[in-house]
Order: C-alpha cells, then sequence, then structure tokens
C-alpha cells in the first residue's frame, strides 16, 4: 500500500510539473502537442495566395522585354503586406528556348500539354518573329485568346502587341508598341488604334508597352495600380530606378 501510495504521489507531482510547461518546452522534450492546444506560433504559417503571372517565351525572345518586367513582379514576394506574384514561363515545349541575345531558358509550362496554374496576369514579351511567322502559329494564337479570358490583365512589351492583335485582343482598346514600329502595326491593323509617343497604354485590362529598358516602368505602373505608390518605389529603389509615374508619357483609358 505504501509502495502504491508513493506512486501515485510521484505520478501526481509529475504531471503537475508537466503542466507548468510552456509549449516549447515540451516539444523540446519531444512531447507532440495536440492541435486543440497548439499556440498561434507553433501553427505552421500556410502562404497567402498569390497572383500567378504567365510569361510567354518563344525563340528569339528579347531579354529586356522578359526580364524587365520579370524582375520587377518576382521581387513582390519581398515585400510584407500585400499579395505578391508568382511569376512562371509558358511555350509550345519543355525543351530550351534561345533568346535573340543567345540565353537559354527552360520553360515552366509546355501550354500544348502541360496543365497551367490560372493565370491572372498574361505577360507577352517580344520576340524577333512577332511581325512575320509568329503570328501564323495558330497553337499559340489560340492559347494566348484562352488565356486571356480568365486573365485580370494582359500586357506586352515592344513587338508582343502584334500578337494580341492577331488573336484579336487589342480590337476594342487603345494600344501601343516599339515606337518604330508603330506605323507597321497600323498598316498591318488599320481597324485599331496605336498610339505613338507614349510609353505605355493602359485600357481596361490590357496594358500595352513600348518595350526596351521601358518595360521596367509598364511593370513599375501596374505595381503601382495594384500596391500603391510606396511597394512600386519601394521596388523601383531595389532595382536602383527613378520611380514617378507622373514624369512618364502614357495614356490611361478605361481602368
Amino acid at each position: 500500500m505504501k509502495k502504491i501510495g508513493l506512486c501515485l504521489l510521484f505520478l501526481l507531482c509529475f504531471g503537475m510539473a508537466s503542466c507548468g510547461k510552456t509549449d516549447s518546452e515540451k516539444e523540446k522534450e519531444g512531447t507532440r502537442l495536440d492541435p486543440s492546444e497548439a499556440t498561434q506560433e507553433s501553427l505552421p504559417k500556410l502562404p497567402s495566395k498569390r497572383y500567378n503571372v504567365a510569361f510567354l517565351i518563344m525563340d528569339g525572345v528579347y531579354n529586356t522585354e522578359l526580364t524587365a518586367p520579370y524582375d520587377i513582379f518576382q521581387h513582390t514576394v519581398f515585400r510584407e503586406n500585400i499579395k505578391p506574384m508568382h511569376v512562371f514561363t509558358v511555350a509550345n515545349t519543355k525543351e530550351p528556348i534561345t533568346t535573340f541575345e543567345g540565353l537559354r531558358i527552360l520553360p515552366d509550362f509546355n501550354y500544348v500539354r502541360d496543365s497551367i496554374p490560372p493565370i491572372d496576369i498574361l505577360v507577352v514579351p517580344s520576340a524577333e518573329h512577332h511581325l512575320d511567322h509568329d503570328l501564323e502559329d495558330e497553337v499559340m494564337i489560340a492559347f494566348l485568346q484562352e488565356a486571356s479570358k480568365n486573365a485580370r490583365f494582359v500586357t506586352s512589351h515592344c513587338d508582343g502587341a502584334f500578337v494580341l492583335a492577331k488573336a484579336g485582343l487589342l480590337d476594342q482598346v487603345v494600344s501601343t508598341t516599339f515606337p518604330s514600329d508603330v506605323d507597321t502595326m497600323r498598316s498591318m491593323f488599320p481597324q485599331l488604334d496605336i498610339r505613338k509617343d507614349v510609353l505605355f497604354v493602359h485600357d481596361g485590362k490590357y496594358i500595352t508597352s513600348a518595350g526596351g529598358a521601358k518595360s521596367f516602368e509598364a511593370a513599375l505602373y501596374l505595381c503601382e495600380y495594384l500596391y500603391g505608390k510606396e511597394i512600386a518605389r519601394s521596388l523601383a529603389s531595389g532595382l536602383v530606378i527613378e520611380w514617378n509615374l507622373d514624369k512618364i508619357p502614357h495614356i490611361i483609358i478605361n481602368q
């Protein structure tokens, strides 16, 4: 009886000591926490929802029109209290594509065969043959038409506007393209309202830009539209870009 009493006393004291320990102390000793007892700090933090941003790439894509907006959008993951962007590339292959300048890039998704995440923002950088045989790529044009249906924004840089025009996506909107190609685009698509002397045009869900190094400005504008001036300036500062929308030649038609 004495042994039983001592055992009960020992168990009672041990249990009281254990109950007085913190969650972190229990975890260090290997004690599994009941989910109902776990503190907010001990629970795994789930990633916040992001904007899915797809970059359409192909052989001959120009480095700047791809990497400028890619840099801006990808850096949103380092800003707090915003809905960041998840960027990825799509192509008609999973084999390496070669940019105009010679970089080799492995696409993340093959839009012909793969299941692609829902696209919130579609980016069409310029490519070497966007004024000729790329416009005859019916599979690519069909992908653009389908992806644009549910995308919140469709953006192009430089001659990426030509494939948007070929897909019929710019029929009812004002747009722009690479400065020296504006007249060519007007000749190829006489029904379109294409503007000169601006770096980008925002009309509805479509943002078209002059491209080149000014692709940064169009991407920063979209970030300012989504996140506000301070976030846009922060992103610009991180890439040593002076950003002031008021000083950028642009047109906003319908938001």
